[in-house]
């Protein structure tokens, strides 16, 4: 029996990540005290699923000023040079560089780059399934990750006590078939 048989309904193609449906939203703590949220409001990609699992690969890109913290003046200043400096880094991307698949269970090793910076980053998470839409077969899966904006150059001039290093990234993401 292999991986792909062992998931119900696996369906191995090209899958295209529906904005609509997919959040990449971050935690921050912000003063040691409070956590801030935000998430990304533009996202594009593709998942292939392969015909074992783990030969899966996944791509993506994040428009780095799609940024929204449910505040307009932080936004701006998350956008400006002090932080993620939109003008001159307009997207993050990831690459996937490996699949794990334990059960529900799935690990996406990959390359993270953000900010002008590519480091490896591991994706843990779970596989929602393979469903029907409307127009199309569905897929769903659940990660998260944990990054430091240090090792991203991200607001140096931020000392971690006023926004904490540890930043805490979760996925949801829905992606449709293509015919």
């Amino acid at each position: 029996m292999t991986a792909a048989t062992q998931i119900p309904g696996y369906v191995a193609g090209t899958w295209t990540i529906d904005p609509v449906h997919s959040e990449v939203a971050f935690i921050v703590r912000h003063l040691g005290v409070s956590k801030v949220r935000g998430r990304f409001n533009n996202i594009s990609g593709t998942i292939v699923t392969g015909e074992d699992p783990t030969t899966s690969s996944v791509t993506a890109t994040i428009q780095a000023d799609s940024i929204d913290t449910k505040n307009e003046q932080r936004d701006g200043h998350v956008r400006s040079a002090d932080f993620l400096h939109v003008e001159e880094h307009e997207h993050l991307t990831f690459t996937s560089t490996a699949v794990r698949i334990d059960g529900e269970d799935i690990e996406i090793d990959g390359e993270l780059t953000l900010h002008g910076v590519t480091k490896p980053v591991t994706l843990t998470g779970e596989l929602g399934g393979f469903g029907e839409g409307p127009n199309a077969k569905v897929l769903g899966v659940s990660a998260t990750t944990e990054i430091k904006r240090s090792d991203f150059g991200v607001g140096g001039s931020i000392p971690s006590a006023v926004v904490s290093d540890k930043i805490k990234v979760e996925l949801d993401v829905e992606a449709l078939l293509q015919s």
